[in-house]
């Protein structure tokens, strides 16, 4: 995709901003019965099933979704399904893994593909497409994204053909915290890049032993080991280097290894190689690469760490029962820019592509660009994780705090939203190269080293 075209996402404020979708009105049903016109939403109550008519009887058929998005943040998604099973009877059957980066593109290869795949990368979707296995999106799904979410169509299409329509939308610019422990400390939440760094001096001073470190992290994701740390790095070269750096770096109109890209890893070093900073309740720095990062962030709630850089998503990791409030037992605050007066703020989402052209899998794929499914969505969605690229909503319907913060970071006309840079690379290094490469670079590699690795593995093409 040319750089004009990724410059476009600043379009998208607006659109990724609104989360929750409007609730239609249900008519009656009957639960027990489970007949054609019977149908439960996620709150429990009866559906109307006319919504669902056009996509006719699909009973006995069966839809198989791969996506990398695993528990405890499945359970949602596969909730949001259960007025399309009630009302068509056709079955989904779920599969997440944290391998599905690695493991798609074998089961593609050796003719096991999924009906349909959440790519998390449009790197991957175009990679994807050149094994000539992808189907274009049916023309309703086409639809349903010109009506509800025009400005993300360009993430799913790929040389000039639309492929996969956005599905979900998350903040990545947050850390969290616990807001009683920054209280009972007197911590003041920092508002520059340097009073995040002069705040975590200050509980490293505050705790000179190796119980509670200012910070803990967490990169291990099966195959998919890595992607945590490179949003890291995009986070802050988008605050050292600027938006404009940012989009020539994610095309290669400079080289990985260009000095802003070395000055940007050097700061993430700062805080990810610095002992007397992490990796709280784990042990030392070279801990981060084994800590899975759906756990790194637990010490917050256990005392063992104060901060933990995370996407909005990470919500669903705390403990149940865990308040998420600004008053509750965890919290987030946005990633400071270098400037209180600039507001960089990365972004992430996935999309649906479709490995099959059977009736059933058209429809599904459909039902996930509709109103109705985003509207579910935001009814199930538990403790976060709502928000959607469906701009044909009601903000004032999120229920959720996390996800209300991110509306507002989302909406503020000071910020400057930026795709995950790895997720838009080539497949090679998004999911390949720069993933390792950051690993090894936790484990001790160098940072020169580190950003040669990677540029060298750019395709020529």
């Amino acid at each position: 995709m040319a750089l004009n075209s990724r410059r476009r996402f600043a379009t998208l404020t607006a659109v990724l901003a609104v989360a929750a979708l409007t609730v239609t009105a249900c008519g009656s049903g009957d639960e027990e019965g489970g007949g054609d016109d019977a149908g439960s939403t996620g709150g429990g109550g009866a559906i109307d099933c006319a919504p669902y008519e056009a996509f006719g009887e699909l009973d006995g058929k069966t839809v198989t979704v791969y996506t990398s998005i695993t528990a405890p943040e499945d359970e949602p998604h596969i909730a949001s399904y259960q007025p399309f099973v009630d009302c068509t009877g056709v079955e989904i059957k779920y599969e997440g893994s944290k391998e599905f980066e690695a493991q798609l593109p074998v089961r593609v290869k050796g003719g096991n593909a999924p009906d349909i795949a959440y790519l998390p990368q449009p790197g991957l979707l175009k990679t994807m497409v050149e094994t000539g296995q992808v189907k274009p999106a049916p023309p309703e799904v086409a639809a349903n994204v010109d009506k509800y979410m025009p400005d993300s169509k360009a993430w799913g299409t790929v040389d000039g053909t639309f492929y996969a329509a956005p599905l979900g939308a998350n903040v990545k610019s947050f850390v969290w915290y616990s807001p009683s422990a920054f209280a009972e400390k007197g911590y003041q939440i920092p508002k520059t890049w340097d009073e995040l760094l002069a705040l975590s001096d200050k509980i490293a001073s505050d705790n000179p032993g190796d119980e509670v470190k200012p910070w803990c992290a967490g990169i291990e994701s099966g195959d998919a080991t890595g992607w945590s740390a490179t949003d890291w790095m995009e986070d802050i070269i988008l605050r050292t280097a600027g938006p404009e750096t940012y989009d020539k770096w994610v095309a290669h109109e400079i080289p990985f290894n260009d000095p802003a890209i070395q000055t940007a890893i050097a700061e993430a070093g700062k805080i990810l190689k610095n002992d007397k900073y992490v990796n709280g309740g784990f042990g030392d720095v070279k801990t981060i690469a084994s800590t899975p990062f759906q756990e790194a962030g637990l010490g917050i709630t256990e005392g063992t760490c104060y901060m933990h850089r995370q996407a909005s998503f990470y919500a669903a990791n705390f403990p149940e029962g865990t308040t998420v409030a600004e008053d509750g037992d965890v919290w987030a605050f946005y990633l400071p820019s270098t400037s209180a007066d600039t507001r960089p703020v990365l972004v992430g989402g996935e999309f649906t592509a479709a490995f099959a052209d059977r009736p059933e899998v058209k429809a599904f794929q459909t039902y996930l660009a509709s109103l109705e499914w985003a509207t579910e969505r935001a009814k199930t969605c538990g403790l976060g994780g709502c928000v959607t690229a469906n701009k044909d909503v009601d903000p004032n319907l999120l229920e959720n705090a996390i996800d209300k913060l991110s509306a507002e970071i989302l909406t503020d006309e000071a910020a400057t939203l930026r795709f995950d840079g790895s997720d838009l690379m080539p497949g090679a290094v998004g999911s390949g190269t720069f993933w390792k490469g950051m690993t090894d670079w936790i484990i001790g590699k160098d940072d020169k080293a580190t950003l040669d690795f990677i540029e060298q593995s750019w395709p020529a093409s």
